[in-house]
C-alpha cells in the first residue's frame, strides 16, 4: 500500500474542508440546518476534525487526543475562525501521524475494532478517506444551499 497516495488525498480534502468554511458568507450560515438536512456544516466540519484527529492522530499517531464525538453534534455558534482551526489540528495530525506510518507494515491490525475485529492499517485509511471526502461533499452543498437563502 502507497501511504503517500492516502495522506495526500485526505491533505487535499482537508484543505478544501477548510477553504468551505471560509468560504460561508457569515459565522451563522455555517450553524444553518435547512429543511431535510441533518447537519450543518460546522457539525460536518467538527464531525471529520474529531474523526481523523481520534483515529488517524490518536489510534495510529498516539496522540493524547480524545475524542468527544458528542460535542461534534451539538456545538453550536464556533465562528468560523474557531472551526478551521479544529481542521488545521486534524492536518496537523495527519502529517505527523503519515510520517510515522512510512516505516510501519500497512497489513498490521489497525489497533481499534470500531470498523471489526482484524481489520488491517491498509483496510481503514480508505475508509476514513472515503468518509472525509463523503462529508466534504455534503459541506460543499450545505455552503451553497445556505448562501442561496440569502
Amino acid at each position: 500500500m502507497e501511504y503517500s497516495t492516502i495522506e495526500q488525498l485526505m491533505l487535499r480534502d482537508l484543505q478544501k474542508c477548510i477553504t468551505e468554511i471560509a468560504a460561508y458568507a457569515t459565522d451563522e450560515q455555517l450553524w444553518l440546518v435547512p429543511d431535510g438536512v441533518n447537519n450543518s456544516g460546522g457539525t460536518l466540519a467538527l464531525h471529520l476534525a474529531g474523526n481523523l484527529q481520534h483515529f488517524i492522530g490518536h489510534v495510529l499517531g498516539g496522540t493524547d487526543y480524545r475524542r468527544n464525538r458528542e460535542r461534534e453534534f451539538s456545538e453550536r455558534h464556533l465562528s468560523r475562525s474557531a472551526v478551521i482551526a479544529e481542521l488545521e489540528l486534524a492536518t496537523v495530525a495527519v502529517k505527523n501521524t503519515f510520517v510515522q506510518l512510512q516505516a510501519s507494515d500497512p497489513t498490521a491490525v489497525f489497533p481499534d475494532t470500531t470498523f471489526g475485529p482484524d481489520k488491517t492499517i491498509e483496510e481503514i485509511l480508505p475508509i476514513l478517506m472515503t468518509h472525509l471526502s463523503y462529508h466534504l461533499g455534503q459541506l460543499n452543498y450545505h455552503r451553497r444551499m445556505v448562501g442561496a437563502q440569502r
